[in-house]
């Protein structure tokens, strides 16, 4: 439909912002329904057993998915309207202005848009005024036209000082239509993306249109939200600017960008999870149509995490998605407990052969779910995360004798930056006035978590450090983790090889040991290696290991504490590495699981302790 300067001027916008309102009123109530299911009906069902129960479970998931999806489009649809109703508003105001100074002049503007000027100036021949006349618009004709088009001849110009006024009000009136078409005929297009047929059935390919639509809303709302998310300012600067938004400019946001407010640091946990749980619809339906090895990788460990939002036990604390994403290897943040109210917030970094799949939803999230669990038993106000926000070395742990040659500090180089940015929104965001916030780090984490220490300022908030399993931090003493030796703690299991690796040095006589005992079975190659070991650790200093001193030497100077020593590597059918894994462990490592609980509740003062090495 063509629009005429009329309809532009008689435009009630209101009547778009009230529609908006609307929507965005039916996506509150679906965002509410889903909490009730999914808070109240859901529990419910926790002591029903059966069949029955089965089904009405099931149910209930789909439900809850339903209105998920009806909060998502709405609020989608909410700030398309408001989008609209605000680029409309520029444009009338455009022509407003256009037409007023057509008025005050005495210029009559006409249906077409033509503008209507009285003679004046004089003829120089002929002593009399010009006679007026009609003048049609072009938006291609504004002051704004290329420079390069240069000034027009003195011979076309009309010598009635009115033509050339009138000329350029027309041409705002015609600019200011043109730009009003264009916007409806954009939103329009929007608009009926954003419909669903009656009978939708919620599925993978439901969430991939969703993040089309998403993607579709936010090119559409750029004009309105333009540069809305300060993505380069600080954690803390982020806060106070998500404080000082009002609610509804809040919502639109939160329908546009999921992806960008749920993992920015400095955002409010809950407000993240909200938005995470959102995102991770739409990865999942976008990962399920691709068939590469990456895609059904992540897609596997988005569906457990998934799952166990859905399905969290009775007694656990609630858990939250800080974070969710498939760039690199995958990047997943997850909390047990909110670590905006918690008193005491730890943050574990996993390490190698980390990366967003089955085996991290299953392994990593329940070390931080044990983690928080743990420490809930020595101050219920405690919430634990892991944090899987930079992409770790792929190299298997059970492959790390023979792979010496390939470990390098890069990928925790790179990690530590965003590892102190998370660090510095957790304490951006935490409601106590000095919350006890705890960084830990297990195998290569540690290294991780030792690079980010070092860094200027140290990690933003730690009040302590916890090391397990730790292949060294690149640091010689614990000074130079910047929270004081007394503050740093140390889980280093006497059968767990990865805290006994040998410095780079050294590393060349194991690997070419390890090599003349490729040939048989694999303790072999590890007895081999030792071989070579020994010979350049007569030479070497011995509390030094790959990445420095190791933390658990008495020359690193942190406090280490009781963990068990594990089963013996390829004693009585044990992995080379089990108890490598086992720190966390309450079944398995008591004493580890504690003292680490202990730890992060603030009663380090209660661990128990062994001698350094």
């Amino acid at each position: 439909m063509t629009v005429t300067w009329a309809q532009l001027r008689d435009l009630k916008t209101t009547e778009y912002t009230e529609a908006a309102t609307a929507w965005a009123e039916a996506s509150t109530r679906a965002d509410a329904a889903r909490d009730r299911i999914s808070v109240q009906m859901v529990k419910s069902l926790e002591s029903q057993k059966g069949a029955s129960a089965s089904s009405a479970y099931e149910r209930l998931k789909r439900l809850d998915r339903n209105f998920d999806f009806i909060h998502t489009e709405c609020g989608l649809i909410r700030t398309t309207l408001d989008s609209l109703a605000h680029e409309l508003s520029a444009e009338q105001v455009r022509l407003k202005e256009a037409l007023d100074d057509a008025e005050a002049r005495g210029y009559a503007v006409h249906a077409d848009g033509s503008v209507q000027y009285p003679a004046g100036g004089e003829n120089l021949l002929t002593k009399e005024p010009v006679p007026g006349g009609t003048v049609r618009g072009s938006r291609y004709l504004l002051d704004t036209r290329p420079p390069a088009l240069g000034q027009r001849p003195p011979g076309f110009t009309n010598p009635n000082p009115h033509a050339a006024v009138a000329q350029e009000i027309a041409n705002r009136i015609v600019s200011a239509v043109s730009a009003a078409q264009e916007v409806d005929s954009r939103f329009v297009r929007t608009l009926n993306r954003l419909k669903a047929p009656d009978g939708l059935e919620v599925t993978d390919a439901t969430w991939a249109d969703a993040a089309g639509d998403a993607q579709v809303v936010r090119e559409d709302a750029r004009d309105y939200l333009r540069d809305a998310i300060p993505e380069k300012s600080s954690p803390a600067e982020r806060a106070a600017w998500w404080k000082g938004l009002t609610p509804d400019r809040q919502a639109e946001l939160l329908s546009v960008y999921p992806d960008v407010l749920g993992n920015l640091d400095g955002i409010p946990s809950a407000v993240r999870d909200d938005a995470n749980r959102d995102n991770l619809q739409m990865l999942m339906g976008k990962l399920s149509g691709q068939d590469d090895e990456k895609s059904r990788t992540q897609l596997a460990g988005m569906r457990s995490i998934d799952s166990q939002l859905w399905n969290q036990k009775p007694g656990e604390p609630p858990m939250y998605l800080l974070g969710i994403g498939d760039q690199g290897g995958g990047r997943a943040i997850v909390a047990f407990g909110n670590p905006d109210t918690s008193r005491n917030v730890s943050a574990y970094v996993p390490g190698l052969g980390t990366a967003l799949d089955a085996d991290f939803a299953r392994n990593d999230v329940q070390r931080a779910r044990d983690t928080a669990l743990g420490a809930r038993r020595f101050d219920p106000s405690s919430a634990a995360i892991v944090w899987l926000g930079y992409d770790a070395p792929q190299l298997p742990a059970d492959h790390l004798v023979d792979n010496l040659d390939v470990m390098s500090e890069e990928h925790a180089r790179r990690g530590a930056p965003d590892y102190n940015r998370f660090m510095a929104g957790i304490s951006a965001t935490n409601e106590n006035p000095d919350p006890h916030i705890t960084a830990l780090g297990h195998s290569y984490g540690s290294l991780t978590v030792g690079q980010a220490a070092q860094l200027d300022g140290g990690i933003p908030g730690a009040d302590d450090i916890i090391l397990v399993g730790s292949p060294g931090t690149g640091a010689h003493h614990a000074d130079q983790l910047n929270v004081g030796k007394d503050h740093v703690f140390v889980g280093a299991s006497d059968h767990d090889p990865v805290t006994m690796l040998p410095n780079k040095s050294e590393s060349n006589g194991m690997l070419s040991g390890a090599g003349l005992g490729a040939a048989g079975f694999p303790g072999a190659v590890v007895a081999g290696g030792a071989a070579g070991f020994l010979l350049g650790d007569a030479v070497t200093d011995e509390s030094e290991i790959y990445f420095g001193t190791d933390p658990a030497s008495k020359d690193f100077g942190a406090h280490r504490f009781l963990v068990a020593d594990g089963p013996k590597p390829f004693i009585e059918g044990n992995g080379p590495f089990d108890a490598h894994s086992n720190y966390f462990n309450p079944l398995k490592d008591q004493d580890s699981a504690s003292n680490i609980a202990r730890i992060i509740a603030g009663q380090s003062g209660a661990i128990s302790t062994e001698e350094p090495r």
